[in-house]
């Protein structure tokens, strides 16, 4: 079934393959904490592993994934793809310490920190950058991609897990705590601490895939709008779900004292600028015939989701 009354495709049905492929990315995790974690310590290595295989959605390796096919790629993909999932699974490692977020719980468990401690946790995520770029490496040699093309794609996964796209958003949203922030100082937070990420998985697949200028430019717009939609539900979410439901912690961002998209727009307004970013996503992507089945599936995930 899919909807086209406002003269977008979006698909309403789970293609048959996303659980399956999800899996495959699952395998490549697992590939990759037998191989790549063999000469940390043993600590060190539990803490990765129990960050990186925490039943997640893998949305940024799925996406990678198809933008490389809609961009016509015919390859293996999918250990590339497992680069920004180690980046992301980093980012939560840390964002649920105590001196950032202080959460107890996150995909319906404790955190990493509870379980492993502070110190074990931190150095944990610090050691999932250089594995994430190992990762990316070999994915881009296993592909046969050019050293050029491989450079280029290890490097916008840094740039976006760095201060101009993750860490920046983050520090901003760590500031913006206790303060009454406008909604686009919101957006603007969002479209770096989340937004970045998603954007680098697709133009990395799409680089993989020898993509044109215009196809990335379509494919960034996509995943920015995507990547906004995401954070608006996932505030509504956090006022409107249970911690049984969500997996994590309900409420904090009202006890951190965080401006949110509900608290700025109200819930149905929140969820009305999601979907509009939705449109508009799926828009620049239907411009540049790069609209396939999986793309709007994620795209409507990411404003249908319950956890």
């Amino acid at each position: 079934m899919a909807d086209s009354s406002s003269g977008r495709w979006i698909s309403r049905e789970v293609p048959a393959r996303f659980d399956a492929e999800r899996e495959s990315i699952e395998q490549r995790l697992d590939e990759i904490c037998a191989t790549y974690l063999s000469t940390l310590p043993a600590g060190i290595a539990d803490a990765i592993r129990y960050g990186l295989k925490s039943p997640g959605k893998r949305i940024r390796p799925l996406l990678l994934v198809y933008a490389y096919r809609a961009v016509r790629g015919s390859g293996d993909a999918t250990l590339l793809a497992c680069g920004p999932e180690i980046i992301h699974a980093y980012s939560l490692v840390h964002d649920d310490l105590p001196c950032m977020d202080d959460d107890d719980m996150r995909r319906g468990r404790p955190t990493v920190h509870k379980v492993y401690g502070s110190r074990t946790a931190m150095l944990a995520g610090v050691a999932m950058i250089p594995v994430a770029a190992l990762v990316v490496r070999d994915g881009a040699r296993g592909m046969r991609l050019s050293p050029e093309v491989s450079e280029k794609i290890l490097e916008t996964l840094l740039e976006a897990g760095g201060i101009s796209g993750m860490i920046g958003g983050q520090t901003r949203d760590l500031a913006g705590e206790g303060r009454s922030l406008s909604l686009v100082e919101r957006e603007e937070i969002h479209r770096a601490k989340t937004g970045a990420l998603i954007v680098a998985s697709l133009n990395m697949g799409a680089r993989a895939a020898g993509g044109s200028s215009a196809e990335f430019a379509a494919l960034e717009r996509y995943g920015r709008d995507i990547g906004l939609a995401f954070q608006i539900m996932d505030d509504v979410l956090d006022v409107t779900s249970t911690t049984t439901a969500l997996g994590k912690t309900t409420g904090r961002d009202a006890t951190l004292g965080k401006s949110t998209y509900p608290a700025l727009l109200g819930v149905e307004g929140a969820r009305t600028r999601a979907r509009a970013l939705i449109d508009d996503g799926l828009e620049a992507l239907a411009e540049q015939k790069l609209l396939t089945q999986e793309l709007s599936q994620v795209a409507n995930f990411m404003v249908t989701r319950t956890s």
